[in-house]
């Protein structure tokens, strides 16, 4: 039977998603109790690779066993045994061919933007201490729906075989003393996200007109674009599939 695991994750003290030779990862901590708990090797697939100090509100990972469990007992079981900063909400059973990764047809994160100093949101929100021209920003980022090629915002030496991603949605909207920028899409590069934040703000700031981001994203060049915001204002909030992945029986 193969089974998906609807999971989040605070990533402050993990080096990303992915198991590491050297370094601790979400992946790791959530293999080991699984593998406890059915009493064999269990190794499980992600829907994304997430990099490290990054969070994750709603991800999703799939795998395989011949063990009988009850669904609930075991989702109760693994958050007994893993640590307080990753938490399971759900298992269920799907078709045999059903792939966390592959199958997704869609990702949204949310990028949190702290515009005023907060001494109860510095771990979770990337302060900027300038005034932001918020109107440039939304004006720029909604030109990226233009745009299919984003290698300018990918990072470099990767094994993709394309830099094409289908942006579906992309918005900033003000929630109390932050701007969060939430964007969906059908698949991202390695470090896309906090590279499109940091051209942005760099916009924002004056540094950069909007017309500047079509030559940026032109060139194909990371040189080009702007910094990469820090990790931990970066959340993986939703990932969708298709109905036809879930098991009936």
């Amino acid at each position: 039977m193969r089974y998906f695991i609807a999971l989040s994750y605070y990533g402050k003290d993990y080096h990303g998603w992915q198991n590491q030779p050297n370094a601790i990862s979400v992946q790791e901590v959530i293999e080991k109790a699984l593998s406890t708990l059915l009493g064999q090797e269990t190794p499980i697939m992600g829907a994304g690779r997430t990099d490290a100090g990054v969070h994750a509100k709603n991800m999703f990972a799939h795998f395989d066993s011949d063990v009988v469990f009850e669904n609930e007992n075991l989702c109760y079981r693994l958050n007994a045994l893993l640590p307080k900063d990753v938490a399971i909400q759900n298992i269920f059973a799907v078709v045999p061919e059903a792939h966390a990764r592959f199958h997704a047809t869609s990702r949204t994160y949310l990028y949190r933007i702290a515009l005023e100093k907060n001494a109860f949101n510095f771990e979770s929100a990337y302060f900027i201490k300038q005034k932001l021209d918020i109107p440039k920003m939304q004006a720029a980022a909604e030109s990226l729906l233009n745009y299919k090629d984003f290698q300018c915002f990918s990072k470099t030496n990767t094994d993709v075989k394309t830099y094409n991603c289908n942006i579906m949605n992309v918005h900033f909207e003000l929630v109390d003393d932050e701007l969060h920028f939430t964007i969906q899409a059908d698949r991202f590069l390695r470090n896309m996200v906090r590279a499109i934040v940091g051209t942005l703000i760099n916009i924002g700031l004056g540094k950069i007109n909007v017309s500047d981001l079509h030559t940026i994203i032109q060139s194909k060049n990371r040189q080009e674009a702007g910094y990469s915001v820090p990790a931990h204002g970066l959340y993986l909030i939703h990932i969708s599939y298709p109905e036809t992945i879930k098991n009936g029986n």
